[in-house]
C-alpha cells in the first residue's frame, strides 16, 4: 500500500516539476503561469495534452518539440525527475504511510501539505536565481502566505506554544518587505541582499533554527568554493578577461534553497525516525 502511495507522490511530483520548467521561466518575463496554456519558446505552438505528460512525453518524442523539432534542454526532464523523487523523499523522512492517513493524523498530513508547498516554493526561487541572479518578490510572498496559514493553523488547532516565535519572523518579514518597497525603491538600489534575507527569515518560519545555521554556514561555504573555482577558470583561460567574466554574480538564492531543502529531509529522517 505505501509503495502505491509513494508512486502517486513521485507522478505528482513530476507534474510539479514539470509547473516549475513553466514557472521559473514565465514568472521573470512576467507572464501568466496558470490560465495561458503552454507553448513551444521557439515556435510559439501551443502545446497538447499528450505533449505535456511528465518524462514520457520528453522521452517519445525524443527531445524534441512535436512542431519544429527544436531540441528540448534535458534539464526540464531532470527537474521533473528530480522533483519527484524529492517529494517521495519528504514523504518518507516525516514517515507518512497510507495508516497515518486512514487514521486522519492532520498534523502530520498539515506538515505534509505544508512541506510540498514549502518545496515547490524554494524550487521555483531556486530555478529562476540560477537563471537570473534575481529573487522574485512574488514567489516569496506566495511562500510567506502559505507558511501564515499553516502558522495559523498551528496556532487554532494544534496550540503551538511557539506561536510567539513566527510572530517575531513575520514582524522582522513585514520591516523588511517596508524598507525593500519605500526606502530602496526612491533610491533605485539593487535589492538582492534584502531577497536573500527575505528568503531566510521564510526558511527560520518553517524550518529549525539549526537547519537555517547550518545552510547559511554551507552556503558561504560553496560560495566561497564557487568563486575559488572561477576564479581558477578564469586565470588559466588564455583569452582575455571580459567584463562579464570578471562581474559573475553568484546565485546565493539557489545555492541557500538547495542546500536548505537538503538538510530539510535530512533532519526529518533524524527527528521522526
Amino acid at each position: 500500500m505505501d509503495y502505491i502511495l509513494y508512486l502517486l507522490i513521485f507522478c505528482m511530483g513530476t507534474v510539479f516539476g514539470s509547473f516549475f520548467t513553466l514557472a521559473v521561466y514565465r514568472i521573470p518575463l512576467r507572464q501568466d503561469i496558470t490560465h495561458t496554456r503552454s507553448y513551444c519558446p521557439n515556435c510559439n505552438h501551443k502545446l497538447s495534452f499528450w505533449d505535456m505528460i511528465p518524462i514520457f512525453s520528453y522521452i517519445f518524442l525524443g527531445g524534441k518539440c512535436r512542431y519544429c523539432k527544436k531540441e528540448i534542454r534535458i534539464r526540464y526532464l531532470l527537474l521533473e525527475v528530480l522533483s519527484g523523487v524529492v517529494f517521495v523523499l519528504f514523504t518518507i523522512s516525516i514517515k507518512l504511510n497510507m495508516l497515518s492517513i486512514l487514521n486522519g493524523n492532520m498534523g502530520q498530513i498539515a506538515y505534509f501539505i505544508m512541506g510540498l508547498l514549502y518545496i515547490a516554493t524554494l524550487f521555483i526561487i531556486a530555478g529562476i536565481d540560477k537563471e537570473n541572479i534575481k529573487i522574485e518578490k512574488p514567489v516569496i510572498l506566495f511562500g510567506f502566505v502559505c507558511v501564515t496559514i499553516y502558522i495559523m493553523y498551528l496556532w487554532i488547532v494544534e496550540h503551538d506554544p511557539n506561536i510567539y516565535r513566527y510572530v517575531i519572523y513575520l514582524a522582522l518579514i513585514c520591516t523588511l518587505t517596508v524598507i525593500n518597497t519605500i526606502y530602496l525603491r526612491k533610491k533605485a538600489k539593487n535589492s538582492y541582499a534584502i531577497d536573500v534575507v527575505l528568503v531566510l527569515l521564510l526558511m527560520l518560519m518553517y524550518t529549525y533554527e539549526v537547519v537555517c545555521i547550518y545552510t547559511v554556514s554551507i552556503t558561504l561555504m560553496t560560495i566561497g568554493l564557487h568563486m575559488l573555482l572561477e576564479k581558477m577558470v578564469i586565470d588559466k583561460s588564455k583569452f582575455i578577461k571580459t567584463e562579464k567574466q570578471i562581474g559573475t554574480k553568484v546565485p546565493i538564492g539557489f545555492y541557500m534553497c538547495s542546500i536548505n531543502l537538503l538538510l530539510l529531509i535530512t533532519t526529518n529522517f533524524i527527528i521522526f525516525r
